[in-house]
């Protein structure tokens, strides 16, 4: 729907309308549909859209309620229930201008005030302007599968649906917080809520809704937190009831992201989670269901396509697909694109083909569906067994040496002494999060961990930011909140079963030929940067070396020094390329502008 922006003052002054201008069309690409622009003394609000809900101009953002202007908002997202809701609110009382789901928002607020967002089955973020008290409200969804940046300075507050847009309206504070740096470089590139890298830029937490008054004071309220604890509601059930009530949440969370006034297709890796929502969808009768999938060039012995898989799953089910074969010298060509969509630096390899593999989907459909977010809800990954294995109170010492990249006494060589804590921050995190209450075994406090910090700020995140830069939109049916309930009360060992995803994979050979449900589990490779192909390099080595990269010294020289010596030989403790990590930050910040 696409992004938002905004100013707030509160030292008596109008809101800068040509800075929120800047930060719209820094998002042209999001949202390629429509821009609008509204302000009231102290506030002003931007949006540039993508018609996926109501085409007509009656969904145009910024959007005033039509009875006595009470509501200004902008949204990013979809309401996949607005339907329903827009029905509840008529019988309410409420009238409606349109059929958009923004505009269901706004009618919710008024009736329900901040407690609108326990209404909504979607993705969403939105900024709401009430007249007459002046009072602002921020709200991101449950999951934080759409962003919301923050910058605040004395006197005033900036937000957007991407931290670039905040860098373009000026005064931001660039300096890099070495929490933030340490979780980067400890935690594979994932910064947690509220950090960024930039010490003047912050996120709104998901499931957070945040009421800002004209004084500048605010208050948050978490509105969602499931239980990671076996609920007396599921005392009893089996596996088979276990596995044909995920798949019935699974069928729900699908048909739901079907809501749309536009074709919506599905990105096919031929991996046993985005099989499923293309079989799922088959079983619901629909026919000529359009799918994609991405491959690239072997590189060092590694090969880059899953095409095997996801053309057998094609057939199956008598899709429209379409296949992207990608050489190494076009993802080496498409690395600045993807780095300059990035609102913050993320060294997956993947993020290079979901750029490149959004590029050529946003010229069929404007709308997909993806399988992210099974891994981290369903134990899917290959060290869960080995998370599982000790007690509670271990679990946090077992998580780090498990998933982080490198302990925090290995920091000292890579970067700079001033840039590096005095305490293991990125470790402190992770036992400050795990000794909260609600996860009742060591699995259960890996994976709300998981699911509710790093798959936010990492998988998601990476998914939204590269479709939207092609105006694209990605829906995740495995992070439907109501799926997500579930499973997270589901017993660990059924998650662990079958070398995991168990009780995901007994769904699928319900819907799926075996020889998807049992293939060996599948990565979205990128072997041309995995293994530091020769252009690759070059852009590496260019980074480093710029002046930029030298007058910044955020790296200990000595330690580029030996990266760039062995490109390929040096890994991370999860098997990541220790030149491609530092290097990627660097890119990042010079891509931005960032000195």
């Amino acid at each position: 729907m696409c992004g938002l922006t905004g100013e707030v003052r509160f030292d008596g002054r109008r809101a800068d309308l040509a800075a929120v201008e800047r930060m719209a069309d820094r998002r042209a690409a999001r949202g390629p549909d429509g821009q609008g622009t509204w302000a009231r003394g102290p506030v002003a609000l931007g949006h540039r859209r993508l018609k996926i809900i109501d085409l007509s101009d009656r969904g145009a953002q910024p959007m005033t309620d039509a009875r006595g202007e009470e509501v200004t908002g902008v949204f990013n997202g979809c309401v996949y229930n607005h339907p329903e809701l827009r029905e509840e609110l008529r019988r309410l009382g409420h009238r409606f201008e349109s059929t958009s789901d923004t505009e269901v928002v706004l009618k919710a607020y008024q009736q329900w005030g901040t407690a609108c967002v326990e209404h909504f089955l979607g993705m969403f973020a939105f900024a709401l302007v009430e007249h007459r008290t002046g009072r602002v409200v921020l709200a991101r969804d449950r999951l934080g599968i759409k962003p919301l940046y923050l910058a605040r300075t004395p006197g005033r507050l900036r937000f957007a649906s991407t931290l670039p847009a905040l860098l373009a309206a000026g005064d931001v504070d660039t300096s890099l917080d070495p929490v933030a740096v340490h979780q980067y470089l400890s935690w594979h590139a994932t910064v947690a809520a509220p950090r960024t890298v930039l010490n003047g830029v912050h996120k709104l937490p998901p499931a957070t809704v945040r009421v800002v008054e004209p004084d500048g004071t605010h208050r948050d309220h978490r509105y969602w937190q499931p239980s990671y604890t076996r609920r007396a509601e599921y005392a009893g059930m089996g596996a088979d009831e276990w596995r044909d009530a995920v798949l019935d949440a699974l069928r729900t969370a699908v048909r739901r992201r079907m809501v749309s006034d536009v074709e919506v297709g599905v990105l096919l890796s031929g991996g046993l989670d985005s099989s499923l929502i293309v079989a799922l969808l088959a079983d619901e009768g629909l026919h000529d269901l359009m799918t994609f999938s991405v491959g690239f060039e072997t590189e060092g012995g590694e090969k880059g396509d899953e095409f095997r898989y996801s053309d057998l799953v094609a057939r199956e089910f008598d899709t429209d697909h379409r296949q992207l074969m990608v050489p190494s010298d076009r993802v080496s060509m498409a690395l600045d694109g993807a780095v300059a969509a990035m609102s913050e630096p993320m060294i997956s390899h993947d993020v290079v083909a979901f750029y490149l593999l959004s590029e050529q989907v946003s010229k069929e459909v404007k709308v997909v569906q993806s399988g992210q977010g099974a891994d981290e809800v369903f134990a899917g990954y290959h060290w869960y067994p080995k998370l599982a294995e000790v007690s509670r109170e271990d679990e946090p010492e077992r998580y780090v040496a498990t998933y982080f990249d490198r302990p925090h006494t290995d920091l000292a060589r890579v970067l700079r002494p001033d840039m590096l804590p005095s305490d293991d921050v990125s470790g402190s995190f992770v036992r400050s999060h795990m000794a909260v209450p609600g996860a009742e075994t060591a699995l259960d406090a890996a994976l709300r961990l998981d699911t509710h910090v790093m798959l936010v700020d990492d998988p998601v995140k990476r998914v939204d930011n590269m479709t939207m830069a092609w105006g694209l939109e990605a829906r995740v049916p495995f992070l439907d909140h109501e799926l997500v309930e579930l499973a997270a009360a589901c017993p660990p060992e059924l998650k662990l079963a079958d070398g995991g995803k168990g009780v995901l994979k007994e769904a699928g050979r319900k819907l799926l030929p075996h020889e998807v449900v049992d293939r060996p589990k599948g990565y979205f490779p990128v072997p041309a940067i995995r293994h530091m192909a020769g252009p690759v390099l070059e852009r590496v080595r260019e980074a480093l070396e710029a002046p930029e990269a030298k007058q910044r010294g955020l790296f200990q020289e000595s330690y580029v020094t030996e990266l760039l010596a062995a490109p390929d030989e040096h890994r991370t403790n999860r098997g990541a390329n220790a030149l491609w990590q530092i290097a990627l930050l660097e890119i990042w910040l010079q891509t931005h502008g960032i000195k």
